[in-house]
């Protein structure tokens, strides 16, 4: 059993602790923005599970991590920017699930953990995207002559784009590919060149989260997709990986393809 702090109670953060205590874990801290109406309460007064642990307010952070052994964050990236290096400094693990980091905010919130607290950093906690991930590594297969789309779709509260997800997959496939340009969207006349690689990113009603890889050649096409049904998937993933990394000792920041042994 692991006692775990979570990072705001959203959507999201409500599936995570859920999900941690239908697998037999407690929450001992939950953390939202001061300003959130909620602050106060308890788990069960909200209706979210049988626990009296109260919501602190982000500014009260170190005493939600008091009694924890994994911080799980899914916030926002300039709140991460803050409470993460608190959780790395008091020797929590991590696991961080946030995404629309900027490339420098992204190092430095890598830095805080790396070195510190054995910690998981993915732009996707869902077991077949970090497949899907493995899959598109293979794409450097194909020969000259094929062309790799993605396309994404989330709900229109996803106030990122393209999604962490999207993001992942343009880097593994530019490097199996050796696309040197991501283009996204087109319009007018925008003949595709050969060391593009498109990218589109779509935002409607409540998808949780559907990402499309297409290949493409003069004979033939693959399409590869995943589709996440709920949030659920993305909250069993969190929890799997704070069960690893709470079994881990090295301190450094390891990615979910790690905790699924796909590394």
């Amino acid at each position: 059993m692991l006692n775990l702090c979570i990072a705001g109670l959203g959507r999201m953060g409500q599936a995570i602790v859920k999900e941690a205590t239908a697998r037999g874990h407690q929450i001992s801290g939950v953390i939202e923005a001061p300003s959130c109406p909620v602050v106060g309460k308890s788990l069960r007064e909200l209706g979210v599970c049988n626990s009296e642990t109260k919501l602190l307010s982000a500014e009260q952070i170190r005493q939600a991590l008091q009694n924890a052994d994994v911080f799980i964050s899914f916030s926002v990236p300039a709140a991460d920017l803050v409470n993460v290096p608190i959780a790395a400094d008091m020797g929590k693990r991590i696991i961080l699930g946030t995404t629309g980091f900027t490339s420098e905010q992204s190092k430095q919130v890598t830095e805080a953990m790396a070195g510190k607290v054995p910690a998981v950093f993915s732009p996707n906690y869902s077991i077949g995207v970090n497949i899907l991930f493995k899959l598109a590594e293979q794409l450097k297969a194909f020969p000259q002559g094929y062309d790799v789309s993605l396309s994404e779709i989330h709900h229109t509260g996803k106030k990122d784009a393209p999604s962490g997800t999207a993001k992942k997959l343009e880097q593994i496939i530019s490097q199996a590919r050796g696309y040197s340009k991501t283009v996204y969207g087109r319009e007018g006349i925008s003949p595709r060149q050969p060391a593009e690689l498109e990218s589109v990113a779509i935002r409607a009603g409540g998808v949780p989260g559907i990402h499309d890889v297409i290949v493409a050649g003069p004979n033939e096409m693959l399409r590869i997709e995943h589709t996440a049904f709920s949030r659920n998937v993305f909250a069993q993933g969190a929890v799997i990986a704070a069960e690893w990394i709470s079994t881990q000792s090295d301190p450094k920041v390891y990615s979910m393809a790690d905790v699924l042994g796909l590394a």
